[in-house]
């Protein structure tokens, strides 16, 4: 059985949203609306388009210089089964993975029981910037994010080491 994601699209080269050469998977559907959102298309739960894990992943294995897939959007935990399916699709290929979400990691952490596939895509995630985007706190100069609330956390040392380690 195939599985599907809605996106509102794909960018197959990216070095602006996480380290490295990156494809980024921008996920079609967000509660958060925050306002002066950079994406603002992606908000609607009925846009986008219907795309197989596999699709991506096939364009994934085209180019032999990622280092890894950001899943943005939207909000791809809001699909979190699906994108779950792609993480794993994607270590297998040594694709690591950054997730962009207006929840904060405490939030996610805290509700992982009540949301199918949160807690595989947290698992899943080397990186997550988190927070809602904040126009009053907006910052250009800023590395992969663009508000200065949101934070880039590594996931894997923040389980780890019980306590949230923000990478530099």
């Amino acid at each position: 059985m195939e599985t599907y994601l809605r996106i509102a699209g794909i960018i197959k080269e990216s070095i602006v949203d996480g380290p490295g050469i990156r494809m980024v998977v921008f996920a079609q559907g967000c509660k958060h609306r925050c306002p002066g959102c950079h994406n603002p298309e992606t908000h609607a739960f009925d846009g986008g388009t219907l795309v197989t894990v596999e699709s991506i992943i096939e364009q994934a294995k085209k180019n032999p210089l990622l280092d890894g897939i950001t899943f943005s959007g939207g909000d791809p935990f809001e699909q979190a089964p699906a994108f779950s399916i792609l993480a794993r699709e994607a270590k297998k290929l040594n694709l690591d993975i950054v997730t962009y979400t207006g929840y904060t990691y405490e939030y996610l952490l805290e509700n992982l029981s009540r949301h199918d596939g949160w807690d595989t895509l947290l698992d899943l995630t080397d990186i997550l910037v988190d927070g809602k985007y904040e126009s009053s706190k907006r910052n250009i100069l800023l590395k992969f994010r663009g508000s200065e609330n949101q934070r880039i956390i590594d996931v894997k040392r923040s389980k780890m080491e019980n306590k949230i380690v923000l990478v530099n």
